[in-house]
């Protein structure tokens, strides 16, 4: 009988062309030999071309979701990404504090959901809003101390922060002030930088450590999505209970090939190549040797 698969949650929106939110989450799930399973925080129409309307999902639905996937399955790590509206944002902190009260909180009896990962995602790469006001504040106030690992980028550093986050000092700075928020461990992703560095800045009984990951730059139309694939990426490491180094640079490398691996479809910014796994071990299957009957 094969081997149970770890579980990995999705929590966010949906984005019809693919290239991010839940259905590109569950194909980076499954390109890591994981199980996606996925809660909708908002509907939206969008393609490469950019975010044309986003509505956010009726917290209660979003809540009895998520109650009925912890009520049924053992999910290993969490990533969650857009979350559309402050009551939904309000919903999702509200279930996971819930998590850990245990018995007394929550009705499945389950304890604190393990390796959340999360993607603060305030503005599309199109620059439409996908948070409100409200939805960020509860998004520093509860979901950041909550969460296990939180990847903005610079630009949604900046915004948490109020600093300025432009290059390799200013990301160390920015990440300080994450943890003095209540992070325990970040990583400020630098892809929009000349230098793709990511900063992985993590507390530990000696105080803050902090490891820096480097690579060049892709010069690629296949950039929609890179944030969601980090996160998720990081999330499935962390489910196959790597640690947060080896993870971050796992997750590095993997949106790095993507991004190599992109098509150029649509007629705006094109979507990683989540899948390039696949194809590749379909050449490789290809090239054995046989003989014809």
């Amino acid at each position: 009988m094969a081997e149970k698969p770890p579980i990995v949650l999705s929590i966010a929106g949906f984005d019809p062309s693919s290239g991010a939110g839940v259905t590109a989450d569950i194909k980076t799930i499954a390109a890591h030999g994981c199980y996606g399973i996925a809660c909708i925080t908002a509907m939206t129409v969008q393609s490469t071309a950019g975010v044309k309307r986003v509505d956010a999902s009726d917290p209660a639905l979003v809540t009895e979701t998520l109650e009925e996937l912890t009520g049924d399955l053992e999910i290993a790590a969490v990533r969650i990404g857009m979350l559309g509206s402050g009551k939904v944002a309000k919903a999702v902190a509200d279930f996971l504090e819930g998590t850990k009260k245990g018995s007394s909180g929550n009705r499945t009896g389950k304890s604190r959901l393990p390796n959340i990962v999360l993607d603060p995602i305030l503005k599309s790469s199109s620059g439409a809003d996908l948070l409100d006001s409200a939805g960020t504040r509860i998004m520093i106030e509860r979901l950041i101390p909550l969460a296990d690992v939180v990847t903005p980028n610079v630009d949604e550093a900046s915004v948490i922060t109020g600093l300025k986050v432009q290059e390799l000092d200013e990301m160390k700075a920015a990440a300080g002030k994450l943890h003095e928020i209540g992070a325990a461990a970040v990583v400020v992703t630098g892809g929009h930088l000349d230098k793709a560095i990511d900063l992985l800045s993590f507390t530990t009984k000696r105080g803050v450590e902090q490891e820096i990951f480097k690579a060049e730059r892709q010069r690629s139309n296949s950039t929609h999505g890179t944030g969601c694939a980090f996160a998720t990426a990081m999330a499935c490491h962390l489910a196959m209970d790597r640690g947060l180094a080896e993870a971050a640079l796992l997750a590095k490398t993997y949106v790095t090939a993507a991004i190599s691996y992109g098509h150029p479809l649509g007629k705006g910014v094109g979507p990683v190549h989540h899948l390039y796994r696949m194809s590749q071990q379909r050449r490789a299957a290809g090239t054995g040797g046989g003989e014809s009957s």
